[in-house]
């Protein structure tokens, strides 16, 4: 099963639960700050911070790793929890998770939010991109270290900015013999960029679930979203008031990180469950 938080106000019992869920190499703490303020917003909803298939606490699992079995992941969870599941968030590969997750929601009132996650497969070559370079450094590196800050500190001397290793740390685990190991399987991790990068999820976008409600969250300085993506969604959403596209002009990728308070806004803003 996969490992998850739970966060809820203080003031109220939750009527129903939203997921959120991450990016590659990413963990489900990296949504806690949101998570909080949008339960207390919305003291009606919890939140289920979750880590993916072999990302934070969730490892082992067994192949195929696709957006598929991903998702598969998520409605296992939610037999298992007995909570009430009434939406998800997902953060770019976390955002496709979303989609296909939305395949199995037919006839739910459910809402769901992907965060500068585009639906369209990625054109360019996988191996030349950021998350591939950060994978490769991982696996040049050895296997263990005494510490996190040892780990840090080779990080930063392969090339990586320090931000980008303190993030990485957070999958660190600790060994039999008190070191710290790297959690994740990079084997696992690199099938599941392929499969992100190559899946077309306008399907789920065109033909939203009876339901669902969709908001497609754009950092206007990211590149996820190319101008025919944005129209696509814009001609969609004349058609479906179901889906609504949102651009934070002043977010990059990292949504939740440069613009908090704008996104924690569009989360919390008054909406019917079927608009």
């Amino acid at each position: 099963m996969l490992a998850h938080s739970i966060e809820t106000s203080r003031s109220t019992d939750p009527e129903r639960y939203m997921l959120f869920l991450h990016g590659i190499l990413g963990t489900r703490a990296n949504w806690r700050r949101i998570a909080r303020r949008f339960v207390e917003a919305r003291p009606d909803w919890g939140a289920i911070l979750i880590d993916l298939r072999e990302h934070g606490d969730s490892l082992g699992f067994p192949p195929p790793h696709t957006l598929q079995t991903a998702a598969a992941d998520l409605t296992e969870l939610e037999r298992s929890l007995n909570r009430p599941v009434g939406g998800a968030l997902g953060h770019s590969f976390g955002g496709k998770v979303v989609l296909e997750w939305l395949r199995s929601r037919e006839g739910q009132l459910t809402e769901a939010w992907t965060i500068d996650s585009s639906p369209s497969p990625r054109e360019a070559n996988p191996d030349t991109s950021a998350t591939a370079e950060v994978i490769r450094t991982l696996e040049a590196l050895p296997k263990k270290w005494a510490s996190r800050d040892a780990f840090v500190a080779a990080m930063v001397e392969a090339g990586q900015p320090p931000a980008i290793a303190r993030w990485l740390a957070m999958n660190l685990r600790r060994t039999d013999d008190s070191q710290r190991c790297f959690g994740p399987d990079l084997g696992a991790i690199r099938d599941l960029i392929a499969d992100y990068a190559n899946t077309n999820s306008w399907g789920v976008v065109d033909a939203l679930p009876e339901g669902c409600t969709l908001d497609l969250v754009i950092g206007g300085r990211s590149a996820m979203f190319s101008q025919s993506d944005r129209e696509r969604i814009e001609r969609i959403a004349e058609q479906n008031p179901s889906v609504s596209m949102h651009v934070i002009e002043q977010a990059g990728h990292w949504v939740h990180v440069d613009t908090p308070d704008a996104l924690v806004t569009l989360l919390t803003s008054p909406r019917s469950p079927q608009r």
